[in-house]
């Protein structure tokens, strides 16, 4: 097979594999999270998830808010909150923060936002506590698999 014919070949396969793509059912689109919908109750037991946030455990969201400072410039993951914060989440103790905040773990490095910014986030949503390995940091409330952008 000549040079030619086999980038015609390679050609035509790209193209009806765009085209099949293309008219494939589009993904199901991200369901919208507020910071109002994690949790049911607030009482002197703890937190409770609502119902809403349970249901969506696993499935893509989307929430928009404010990144507090990262920990340093090259981290994969961020912390968001429903208002700017302009202390850093490792910087300060846990009264400082509030209980409405959702960690986001990227998909690939991103340039960082700054604090007064809002931005989307949309990605896959973890419910219940963790505890990230590399840096002790535990949330009840992830969004994995991240990307942001300003809003």
């Amino acid at each position: 097979m000549t040079g030619l014919a086999l980038s015609r070949r390679r050609f035509t396969a790209s193209l009806l594999g765009a085209l099949a793509a293309f008219r494939a059912p589009s993904a199901r689109a991200a369901e919208a999270l507020g910071f109002d919908d994690l949790y049911g109750k607030i009482s002197v037991l703890g937190l409770a998830f609502s119902d809403k946030l349970k249901s969506l455990a696993g499935q893509s969201v989307e929430m928009r808010g404010f990144m507090a400072p990262p920990l340093k410039a090259e981290a994969q993951f961020f912390v968001l909150t429903e208002i700017p914060m302009s202390i850093c989440p490792f910087c300060s103790s846990d009264a400082d923060w509030p209980a409405n905040i959702v960690v986001v773990y990227l998909r690939e490095r991103q340039t960082f936002e700054q604090a007064n910014r809002p931005i989307a986030v949309s990605g896959r949503l973890e419910v219940g506590s963790w505890t990230d390995p590399e840096t002790g940091f535990v949330s009840l409330v992830r969004i994995v698999d991240a990307r942001f952008s300003s809003v």
